[in-house]
């Protein structure tokens, strides 16, 4: 991880995204105005554990703080590791994905690449062709790709403004490699003209209307992630859970799971 740009100018860059006064971040952070301003225009260097302050003030995720720290000349301080080397965490993940069977679990990347899921979720991956297939999976692609999960989602508008609108804000709260390009791949695939985007529909609770071979399903989603994580993979890892937004779609559910309640969850593919 390389980084050219002073830690002056990636602090400002940062506060300035927050949409924060230097005033109200310096207030917040336990600094004199004058000491955040000679920060930010390179006149004062910040210590490891000014940086620190700054970072959890302006809520920098863990990836953006190894760079605030590289400029400043010290080390990294947040670990990168492969979700199997998280131990507990690990554990901890494939614990979340069982225990929602028969309810389709899968855990992300903050590029949306799939990391692993549960069995229930692992049956509609079944559907996707091969070059949709190959690791790693990316969810955004899998599901919106005019060959993916698409033909099967009956409210494809209003699901796509929907993921549309979520990727733009997470773009918003900071950049993420690749993530860009992958919004602008998936803005270009084309929607059928009974499918067009809804962008006046509320997102508060949308769910996603998927056809099966079983039965029409509504589904709606949460999204998990964990409290005060210390590794980079950890930190941008996010559970998204699929749960019935019906009765009959419950029962759908159920006949259509693989594997009964408490079964482990299944690896796709090695990613960062």
């Amino acid at each position: 991880m390389v980084t050219t740009e002073p830690v002056g100018s990636l602090v400002r860059r940062w506060r300035e995204q927050r949409r924060r006064s230097q005033l109200d971040v310096a207030l917040a952070a336990n600094l004199s105005t004058r000491h955040l301003s000679y920060i930010e225009t390179g006149r004062a260097t910040p210590s490891r554990n000014m940086i620190e302050r700054l970072c959890e003030e302006l809520d920098v995720p863990l990836r953006e703080r190894n760079s605030l720290y590289l400029a400043a000349g010290f080390a990294p301080v947040h670990r990168e590791r492969s979700l199997d080397d998280l131990g507990a965490a690990r554990s901890a993940v494939a614990a979340v994905l069982a225990g929602h069977e028969p309810n389709p679990a899968l855990a992300v990347n903050a590029r949306w690449d799939l990391l692993t899921a549960n069995a229930a979720a692992m049956v509609f991956l079944a559907d996707l062709p091969p070059a949709l297939c190959r690791p790693p999976i990316n969810v955004l692609r899998a599901t919106l790709h005019p060959e993916g999960l698409s033909r099967r989602i009956r409210n494809l508008g209003q699901w796509r403004s929907h993921v549309l609108r979520r990727v733009r804000r997470q773009l918003s709260r900071g950049a993420v490699e690749g993530l860009a390009a992958l919004l602008a791949e998936i803005e270009s695939y084309p929607v059928p003209e009974d499918h067009t985007d809804q962008e006046g529909v509320g997102d508060l609770v949308v769910p996603m209307l998927l056809s099966t071979d079983h039965g029409d399903l509504s589904l709606l989603y949460t999204t998990t992630v964990f409290g005060f994580p210390r590794d980079v993979t950890l930190d941008e890892i996010a559970i998204e859970t699929f749960f019935p937004a019906d009765a009959a779609t419950a029962e759908l559910l159920r006949v259509m799971s693989p594997a009964p309640a408490g079964s482990s969850s299944r690896s796709v593919g090695a990613v960062r």
